[in-house]
């Protein structure tokens, strides 16, 4: 008795004796999976709308929210209006990223380099949290 794959998918392994998956026999008899109900992400108990990830309820809740929340923004930009560039001060523009990134090759010397790359190591890091964590449980 060994197995083989299912003939209809390909992808699941039955065995000689059975005729198809148990996934395929399902989809056969027109059965839905529950596996394919996403809920909503807002409430958590009503199906989410296709496309969407919260339910119609929800989304009309936000919808309602959304209407009452329109006027209070038109009011808001309003008040905040817009700023000075004099307030600011002269600020040149950057136009490329040489201009943003530092030169760090005459700012460490190369002996350094190795010495700041094992203190910035994850691998160190991780081996110093797991001998701390030795000794307090050796100390309790």
């Amino acid at each position: 008795m060994g197995f083989v794959k299912c003939p209809r998918c390909e992808l699941n392994y039955i065995e000689e004796s059975e005729g198809f998956c148990k996934i395929c026999k399902r989809e056969m008899q027109g059965e839905n999976s529950s596996d394919d109900v996403e809920l909503c992400t807002i409430c958590n108990e009503r199906p989410a709308i296709p496309g969407r990830d919260i339910c119609l309820v929800c989304l009309k809740e936000m919808n309602v929210g959304a209407d009452d929340d329109t006027d209070d923004l038109d009011h808001e930009e309003e008040a905040v209006g817009t700023v000075d560039e004099n307030a600011i001060g002269s600020i040149d523009p950057v136009s490329s990223m040489d201009e943003i990134m530092p030169d760090i090759n005459d700012d460490i010397p190369e002996g350094e380099y190795s010495e700041i790359e094992n203190e910035l190591s994850l691998e160190a890091i991780g081996d110093e949290e797991e001998e701390k964590s030795d000794e307090e449980e050796e100390s309790e």
